[in-house]
């Protein structure tokens, strides 16, 4: 249910940069979304349909960037890629790991109509 809390989040966001940019519609908004966050599109995508009426942002396309989970093993010092659940680092089975990048959630850009 979270995804409710960054949708409009994410809402409040574009309305204001396109009241700001002085627009008439906001046709698409960009966001970029890490394997890690757990935010699942579908449900952004409900939840938008619903709190975007009557607002600026009605009838924007959402668009979705997924951003792959890289980490780092605190150990040795390998870089890899997560493919699924997180585990330990493949060349020594350490569990020390630093996440790289996956764990992203932002609204990227949105292109209005003026």
């Amino acid at each position: 249910m979270h995804e409710l809390s960054v949708t409009e989040s994410v809402l409040e966001i574009a309305c204001r940069h396109a009241e700001n940019a002085q627009a008439s519609q906001v046709t698409d908004i960009h966001l970029v979304i890490g394997h890690l966050s757990s935010i699942i599109d579908e449900s952004v995508i409900f939840y938008w349909n619903i709190i975007s009426k009557d607002t600026l942002c009605e009838g924007a396309e959402l668009h979705f960037i997924r951003v792959p989970a890289i980490l780092v093993c605190l150990n040795c010092n390998n870089e890899y890629k997560l493919e699924g659940e997180l585990t330990p680092c493949p060349n020594c089975n350490s569990a020390k790991i630093r996440v790289v990048s996956g764990d992203e959630f932002h609204l990227d850009s949105i292109e209005i109509q003026r």
